[in-house]
């Protein structure tokens, strides 16, 4: 098969979430699959140099760069299949189509975006439930929500998980362990504390967390700080106004934006990291925690309490009691710390770039013999 890719979201020297899936997407394919003939399609001018394709050292592997910006329909006319791994705008035309989903957020939680990023996202997915021959979702919340608000026939869907980095994400021991808290001491962190990772927006429910955090510390019951990391997104306002109703400026560290490093230390740090986001199509921070053999307090909502399964303490992100006594639970309680530190270890495993590409190598087989 000549397997067409659109790869335009690994252009960028820091790439979005859904590049770092297209990345590993593809350096795991070419790893599993020696046979298909894979393109990579972009849209770059001859005098882009800011913009690269990262090199991918396998045989089979090949760019199609759309220099002139005549499209995919003419750049990729003689394809068996086109997979776009996320939604946009399909023009190829006689190719066999997969498209991957990874959250309908902007139909469940359509607070959290613009009148014009909804309508625009309504005319890609519209046109994707008609052309579509198959779509990957990323969980099964996902794919629950695809079949919810769209007509899209359930037997042209399937669930394959994201990998996660297991080179990155892993647990410290030994030395490595010791010269990591010099680390700690860089960022302005301390032990003890509560770690939260994900982009300041609404939808990621920090304000639920601050107050929680806040309670914890009323009640005496945690005496450490609370660690923030992430970028501000927007509506954002309230969260200075809020901590400072709470009193608490001094217990919380925003630490914006860190590298991958320095999230592996935090998270092999921290007494319990906690992620109550309202909705997500799949919940990153979730593995990679568990990756780092840390103790979980997630949402029982969305994807959240999927990804988790009962590998972290799932509670209501609504109820701030309930979050609070969670966070409680795993701080007061060693052994069940220590069992879902076990379990979440075990469930990190699930999550595989290889076989999400093995899974995904699938879809393309079953595509091509579908008539």
């Amino acid at each position: 098969m000549r397997i067409a890719i659109n790869a335009r979201s690994i252009l960028l020297s820091q790439p979005t979430g859904i590049g770092r899936y297209t990345y590993h997407l593809i350096d795991s394919l070419g790893a599993v699959d020696p046979v298909n003939q894979y393109w990579l399609y972009v849209q770059k001018k001859f005098w882009d140099t800011k913009r690269k394709l990262p090199k991918f050292s396998y045989s089979n592997f090949s760019v199609k760069n759309d220099f002139f910006g005549r499209g995919a329909q003419q750049c990729l006319k003689d394809s068996d299949i086109y997979h776009s791994p996320s939604p946009e705008l399909l023009s190829v035309v006689g190719s066999k189509i997969v498209v991957t989903i990874h959250d309908l957020i902007y139909k469940t939680y359509p607070q959290g975006h613009t009148s014009e990023t909804i309508d625009l996202t309504n005319q890609y997915m519209s046109q994707i439930v008609k052309r579509a021959d198959h779509i990957i979702c990323i969980s099964q919340n996902t794919r629950d929500d695809l079949h919810r608000f769209f007509d899209f026939p359930e037997g042209r869907s399937s669930v394959i998980y994201n990998g996660v980095n297991h080179q990155k994400f892993y647990c410290l021991e030994g030395m490595e362990r010791q010269e990591a808290k010099s680390l700690l001491v860089q960022l302005g962190v301390f032990e003890p504390f509560l770690l939260f990772v994900g982009t300041i927006e609404p939808r990621k429910n920090l304000s639920g967390l601050l107050e929680a955090f806040s309670y914890l510390r009323q009640k005496k019951q945690f005496n450490g700080k609370l660690v923030v990391v992430g970028m501000k997104g927007w509506m954002t306002e309230s969260i200075a106004p809020l901590i400072e109703r709470l009193g608490i400026k001094e217990e919380v560290v925003f630490l914006g934006f860190v590298s991958d490093d320095q999230l592996r230390v935090l998270y092999n740090f921290s007494e319990v990291f906690v992620f109550p986001s309202f909705y997500e199509g799949f919940g990153f921070p979730i593995v990679e925690a568990f990756c780092c053999g840390a103790a979980v307090v997630t949402a029982n909502t969305s994807s959240c309490g999927e990804i988790a399964a009962d590998a972290a303490f799932c509670v209501n992100p609504e109820d701030i009691i309930q979050m609070a006594e969670g966070i409680t639970q795993l701080l007061e309680n060693k052994k069940f710390n220590q069992d879902l530190r076990q379990k979440g270890l075990l469930r990190a495993k699930e999550f595989s770039f290889l076989k999400n590409a093995q899974q995904t190598g699938c879809v393309y087989e079953e595509v091509r013999l579908e008539s």
